[in-house]
């Protein structure tokens, strides 16, 4: 083991990437903005292994991110002067592939940096055995200790495939500090630092709720986590930078795309009910508390597959009788098609506002979405019969775009394979390969009972009230779920949260919620409810099952019902 920072105590770890195009000029922004000891980036979510398994099936030399490429070719000559390790899962399903293009660039810049790489995530060849079907990519999610390895062997940039978010952050901390398997409470606390950065300017004021109360939001600066020997963190960013780290801010992305009080990996499960949170100077916010469980015996495994072909066409419809008209074009196109695909599904979107002052307030939108194995059932044979409607139906008729083909669409699910089955390697800068051995002591997951509530609030006096008046909120995807964190500021108004958001009245507040599955978790420290509403998402992302196919304004949505809040409280 050698050290990667020089205080013993403590490692800086920034991350400058939050998702497959996030801002290209963050890496250089965070190596010239101040100090760092390691700087990550996360490039991978459920849609982008999709996209890099098209670009594979094109050139097998490609899948991994190459806007990545980019960035080290800018900024690879001043990560070596400043001494700073990158940790990146850039790798995406050629971890290898994007090791060797690095050296190449290195090479052509004629600078000397010892790259390393982690592999054995992709299950793709083997996934009939283990039970997963046939997918266009199989992706187990890795953990921390081939990082570890190569971080140990004197690398200056490591590559991962398909690791979770946080292990990026983890492999560092867990390097620096040398950390054993069974540190479980050390691994927690730095997983948490781990998910509140890796999704980059999340958790520096992008994205929340109450953003209006920031001063400067032009362009956030990406976030640090200070990591202590004991796990705990402060999460910062660099001195001068827009944006803000605040309790809330930090709190957002804690409950983003999160389930219960059990956060599993594949190095530790992580307590979120343990979290405790709170400031220590500007721009500062301390995490401390955490502790952390065996992991289970299994790994989680990403799976796509090609779902089928898609099409849409959007009709616009303005002015009066719009429910009417709505009928009127649905029937005629369900007549007219020679083939009905497999799936067709039809969206009224009331933007209309009556008597309204422009001519675009007075439209709704009229979505018909298709979908079949079959190309020519949802191509040119469903868009230009929604097209020959134009002149034969309801007054107005107009669309929004012009007629084509249909695109393939990507279907997301889960599946999980024993940990002894998935061959986790490093590879070092000298081309040595070191087999990483799964956690040997590993618990089964369950789970944790829901915690004693708070005393109702007493209430005498109500006001009709949008709940996000009072409350905050940060919703996510998982495959085809969707997450809606939900928390508050101070004990009175938790008192009131605890008791009023439940999932009852959250089927009331989301229809679309009402005929599906909905579980709530609760997180007392945090003064927060966690709802999982299962398959509102379809089969995941790259199904587009809704307009918001990530459900990521879910939250919002939600934020602005309507529901009596107590008068003290506002």
């Amino acid at each position: 083991m050698s050290m990667l920072a020089a205080d013993p105590e403590l490692i800086r770890i920034g991350n400058c990437s939050g998702f497959y195009g996030d801002r290209l000029s963050a890496m250089r922004e965070m190596l010239e903005g101040g100090q760092l000891d390691v700087l990550t980036g996360d490039y991978l979510a459920e849609l982008t292994m999709l996209i890099l398994g098209r670009d594979r099936m094109k050139d097998p030399s490609l899948g991994y991110a190459k806007t990545f490429v980019r960035q080290i070719e800018d900024c690879l000559g001043l990560a070596l002067e400043r001494n700073v390790q990158i940790v990146t899962n850039a790798g995406g399903l050629n971890p290898a592939g994007l090791a060797e293009q690095l050296r190449k660039v290195a090479a052509d810049l004629g600078l000397d940096a010892k790259v390393a790489h982690v592999e054995g995530d992709d299950l793709l060849g083997r996934a009939g055995e283990l039970g997963l079907g046939s997918p266009l990519t199989a992706n187990a999610y890795l953990g921390a200790w081939g990082i570890v390895e190569c971080l140990n062997a004197g690398a200056d940039i490591v590559v991962t495939g398909r690791v979770t978010d946080a292990s990026v952050i983890v492999g560092p901390a867990a390097a620096h500090f040398g950390w054993g398997r069974t540190d479980y409470d050390q691994l927690a606390g730095a997983v948490v630092a781990g998910h509140v950065i890796e999704c980059g300017t999340q958790a520096t004021g992008g994205n929340f709720a109450f953003f209006t109360e920031l001063a400067d939001l032009g362009r956030p600066g990406f976030p640090i986590a200070e990591v202590r020997r004991d796990g705990s963190s402060v999460i910062t960013k660099h001195q001068g930078t827009g944006g803000a780290v605040t309790v809330d801010t930090v709190a957002a992305q804690l409950m983003y795309e999160i389930q219960g009080a059990r956060y599993a990996g594949p190095d530790v499960t992580t307590r979120l009910d343990s979290i405790e949170l709170g400031p220590e100077g500007p721009d500062r916010v301390l995490i401390s508390g955490v502790t952390g469980e065996a992991p289970p015996p299994q790994l989680k495994v990403s799976l796509n597959t090609l779902g089928g072909f898609r099409n849409e066409m959007e009709f616009v419809l303005t002015g009066l009788d719009i429910e009417a008209k709505a009928a009127l074009a649905q029937r005629q196109l369900e007549s007219w098609l020679p083939v009905r695909p497999a799936e067709l599904t039809w969206t009224l979107a009331r933007l209309d506002r009556p008597d309204a002052e422009t001519e675009e307030q007075a439209s709704a939108l009229l979505r018909c979405v298709v979908r079949d194995p079959d190309p020519n059932k949802v191509g040119r044979s469903f868009s230009n019969v929604a097209v020959e409607l134009a002149l034969a139906s309801y007054p107005g008729t107009s669309f929004t775009s012009l007629p084509g083909n249909g695109s393939p669409y990507g279907v997301y699910t889960p599946g999980f394979v024993d940990a002894a089955e998935v061959p986790h390697a490093a590879v070092l800068p000298q081309g040595t390969r070191i087999d990483i051995a799964p956690t040997a002591d590993t618990k089964e997951l369950a789970e944790v009972a829901e915690p004693q509530l708070p005393q109702p609030l007493p209430v005498d006096a109500t006001r009709r009230a949008p709940l996000g008046t009072i409350a905050l909120a940060r919703s996510g995807d998982k495959g085809g779920n969707a997450n809606i964190g939900v928390w508050v500021r101070t004990d009175e108004q938790w008192r009131w949260l605890a008791h009023t958001l439940t999932v009852a009245r959250i089927k009331e507040l989301l229809p679309e919620a009402a005929p599906l599955t909905v579980t709530r978790h609760v997180l007392p420290n945090l003064r927060a409810v966690n709802f999982i509403i299962e398959g509102l998402l379809g089969q995941g992302v790259a199904y587009q099952a809704r307009f918001d196919p990530q459900a990521k304004g879910l939250g919002e949505w939600l934020r602005s019902r309507h529901v009596d809040i107590p008068l003290e409280l506002l």
